[in-house]
C-alpha cells in the first residue's frame, strides 16, 4: 500500500527511532495496532498496589531505552494512534482511559485545578466574547471611545504565525488577525468563517473524504484573491518538519501522499477537498484551530528564502494576513496596535477600528490601568482584589467557565532522579502530588470558583461517546472514585503517611522528627514566569514540600525564555496549563506522544543537553 498516511508515517518513524534499541522494528499500520492491544493487555495484567488513601495506581512502568529513571513511551504513542485511527467510539473511549492511566500514573503531570477565565471588562462596553478554550474575540466589541478598544496583554508573542504560536494569548491575537474555515460565535458555536455559509461543506457516507466551499471574492489584506490554494500550501507548511510547528500532530489522522504532504486539494478557487484516515467528529473545531488557517505564501517564502526562521514573516508591522485586523505599530515590551482590515469577510460587522495591546506581565500594573482607565479589559486580576470584587459584585468582574487544567509538570529526564527506575522517580513524583494542599490554592489564591484537580482531563470534557470523560460508570471506575481521579482531593494526614511511604519506595529516608533524613535530600528548582498569581502557586507549594523537609527553590522567568526551556526540557519541574483546543480528551493526550512540540515533560525524548 503505497498510498501512506500522515498519522502511520508521524507515530512509525517515531516508535522505530525507539525501538531500534529493543530490538524490535514495527514497520506499518496494521503492527502498530496490534502492538498497541498487546501492551494494553499485557498492562492491564500488571500487578497494582493500594495505596493509603485507597487509590489504586493502574499501571506499572517500564524504563526508557534513553534514560533508565524515563518511562518508556511506545506503549501510549501506540495508543494515541489507535484512538486516533478506530471507529469504535466505546473502544476509542476505553482506550483514552488507558492513555490517561498511563500518563498520571508516570506522576510526572500534577494536576492542580480545572480553570475558569476571571478578567475585568468596563461597563460601558460589550459585544467581547471568549471561547471555552480561552481564546478571545474582540473585533464585535460596542461602546469603545472612539472606536478603539485598549486591552491588556501577558507579554510580547513569541509567534504571531498561526502554524507556529502554541500559547494562550498568541492565540487570542492570531483569532483577531486570521480567520479559518470555521470560528466561534458569542453562544460557543463553531459556525462557517471563510467557509460558504450557505454550503459550508459535504462529506462521504464513510466520514473520510471532505469537500469545503469558500466564500466568493475572499481577499487578503493586501487585497490579493485568498483562495483553496492558500489552504492546501499552509496545511503541508505545517506538516513539513523544517517548521517544527508545536501542533503538527494534529494532521495525524489526515491521510498522506508518498512525498509527506497533506492528501488536499484545491479543486478550483473555492473548493478544497481533503482526505482523513478515520472519521473525526471534532474536524470543524479542526478547521476553526489555527494551525489550520491560511497563510500568505508569497510573504512566508519572501522572508524566509533559506527556511532558517519559518515565522520570519510575521515579525514585523503590516504582514499579511486574513482576519479582522492588521498590525500598525510594535512596540516590544510596550505596546501592540492593530487596525481595522478592510478586506476581512465580515468587516462591516466589525465595531472596532483600532486595537491596542498593552504588553506588561505585571498585575499590579494592569490593575492600575484598568482603574485609571487606560485600558478597557484586563484578563489577569490581582490576587488580592478578587475577594473584594466578589463580594461586592462589582459588574466589571467577571468569570467565564474554560476547559482546562492547570498543573505542574516534571522533567522526567531530570537529574533529580539520577540513579532511579523508572518506578521509583514515578513514586518520587507522586509522592510530590500528595504533598501538595490543592484546596488553599483555589481558595485563598485562585479565588473565583476553580475546582480541585484531581485528574488531568477536566470535568465536563465530552468522551466522543455521548457522555462526560470523568465519570465513574460500569465501564471504567478512576482509580481513586471518591474524587473520580487519581489524587485525593484534600490534603490529609493519610497522605502525607502516602507520600512518605512512596518516598521510601524511592529509597529515601526519614529522621524522628519525620523530615527528609540528610543522607537521602531533595532539592530542585521550580520553574515558572514571573506572574504573581503563579508565583503564589509556587510559594504554596514550596511551604507544602518543606514540611517533611524537601527543599524547592523558584525560578522565574520572563515569558518567552520560561516557555523555551520547558519546551526544551532545561528544567526540573515547571507550572504548565492547558486549555483544551477543542471538546474532545483525544486534545489533552495526544500532547504528549515523543514527537509532539507540546511535550513539555520530554516523555519517550533523549535527555537535554545544554549546548556550550
Amino acid at each position: 500500500m503505497w498510498n501512506k498516511v500522515l498519522s502511520c508515517g508521524i507515530v512509525i518513524s517515531m516508535i522505530l527511532s525507539i525501538c531500534t534499541g529493543c530490538g524490535k522494528q514495527i514497520d506499518n499500520s496494521e503492527d502498530v495496532g496490534q502492538a498497541a492491544d498487546s501492551a494494553s493487555a499485557s498492562a492491564v495484567e500488571a500487578n497494582t498496589e493500594n495505596s493509603v488513601s485507597g487509590t489504586t495506581w493502574p499501571t506499572t512502568l517500564t524504563n526508557s531505552v534513553h534514560n533508565s529513571a524515563a518511562p518508556d513511551w511506545i506503549e501510549y504513542n501506540q495508543l494515541i494512534f489507535n484512538i486516533k485511527n478506530t471507529t469504535d467510539y466505546k473502544e476509542r473511549e476505553a482506550m483514552m482511559h488507558r492513555a490517561e492511566d498511563i500518563l498520571m500514573s508516570t506522576g510526572a503531570v500534577v494536576p492542580l485545578y480545572y480553570y475558569n477565565d476571571p478578567y475585568l471588562q468596563k461597563a460601558s462596553i460589550d459585544g467581547i466574547y471568549s471561547s471555552l478554550f480561552g481564546t478571545k474575540y474582540f473585533m464585535y466589541a460596542k461602546g469603545c471611545t472612539d472606536n478603539i478598544l485598549r486591552v491588556s496583554l501577558s507579554s510580547d508573542p513569541t509567534y504571531l504565525d498561526p502554524a507556529l504560536n502554541s500559547s494562550v494569548d498568541g492565540a487570542c491575537l492570531v483569532a483577531n488577525t486570521f480567520a479559518g474555515l470555521y470560528t466561534y460565535n458569542a453562544d460557543g458555536e463553531c459556525i462557517p468563517a471563510l467557509a460558504d455559509e450557505a454550503n459550508p461543506y459535504e462529506v462521504s457516507e464513510d466520514g473520510l473524504n471532505y469537500t469545503f466551499h469558500l466564500k466568493k471574492d475572499l481577499k487578503w489584506s493586501d487585497g490579493s484573491p485568498l483562495t483553496a490554494s492558500d489552504f492546501v500550501y499552509s496545511w503541508n507548511r505545517a506538516v513539513t518538519p523544517s517548521v517544527n510547528a508545536d501542533y503538527a500532530y494534529m494532521f495525524s489522522n489526515f491521510a498522506g501522499y508518498d512525498d509527506g504532504k497533506v492528501k488536499a486539494k484545491a479543486v478550483d478557487d473555492t473548493t478544497l477537498t481533503f482526505t482523513l484516515t478515520s472519521p473525526c467528529a471534532y474536524i470543524l473545531d479542526l478547521m476553526a484551530f489555527p494551525i489550520f488557517f491560511p497563510v500568505h505564501q508569497p510573504s512566508v517564502e519572501a522572508a524566509d528564502p533559506d527556511g532558517v526562521n519559518p515565522g520570519a514573516w510575521a515579525e514585523h508591522v503590516g504582514f499579511v494576513a486574513s482576519g479582522a485586523f492588521t498590525l500598525q505599530l510594535w512596540e516590544p515590551g510596550n505596546r501592540m496596535v492593530y487596525v481595522k482590515n478592510p478586506y476581512f469577510y465580515d468587516a462591516e460587522n466589525v465595531s472596532v477600528d483600532e486595537l491596542v495591546f498593552v504588553l506588561t506581565s505585571d498585575e499590579e500594573v494592569i490593575f492600575s490601568q484598568y482603574k485609571n482607565g487606560e485600558i478597557d479589559f484586563a484578563d489577569s486580576v490581582p490576587t488580592d482584589e478578587i475577594a473584594g470584587f466578589i463580594s461586592s459584585s462589582d459588574p466589571e468582574f467577571h468569570i467565564d467557565p474554560n476547559l482546562g487544567t492547570y498543573y505542574f509538570a516534571f522533567n522526567v529526564n531530570s537529574h533529580l532522579f539520577d540513579g532511579k527506575t523508572s518506578m521509583q522517580a514515578s513514586a518520587m513524583r507522586r509522592a510530590i502530588g500528595l504533598l501538595v494542599d490543592r484546596s488553599y490554592i483555589v481558595e485563598k489564591i485562585g479565588q473565583t470558583g476553580q475546582t480541585i484537580a484531581t485528574s488531568f482531563i477536566p470535568e465536563g470534557m465530552l468522551d466522543g461517546n455521548g457522555g462526560v470523560f470523568k465519570a465513574n460508570d460500569d465501564s471504567y471506575s478512576f482509580p481513586d472514585s471518591s474524587s473520580t481521579g487519581y489524587y485525593p482531593a484534600e490534603k490529609t494526614d493519610a497522605t502525607i503517611q502516602e507520600a512518605k511511604a512512596l518516598l521510601e519506595e524511592a529509597g529515601y529516608t526519614f529522621d524522628s522528627e519525620g523530615k527528609l533524613s540528610q543522607d537521602t535530600p531533595i532539592a530542585f528548582e521550580f520553574l515558572t514566569n514571573d506572574s504573581q498569581s503563579h508565583v503564589l502557586v509556587a510559594e504554596a507549594i514550596k511551604r507544602d514540600l518543606a514540611e517533611i523537609g524537601i527543599e524547592m527553590t523558584i525560578v522565574k522567568q520572563e515569558w518567552s525564555t520560561f516557555l523555551q526551556n520547558r519546551k526544551d526540557g532545561n528544567y526540573d519541574v515547571a507550572r504548565e496549563g492547558w486549555l483544551a483546543d477543542f471538546n474532545d480528551p483525544i486534545n489533552m493526550l495526544e500532547m504528549f506522544i515523543t514527537d509532539s512540540g507540546n511535550n513539555d515533560p520530554q516523555f519517550g525524548r533523549e535527555p537535554y543537553v545544554e549546548e556550550e
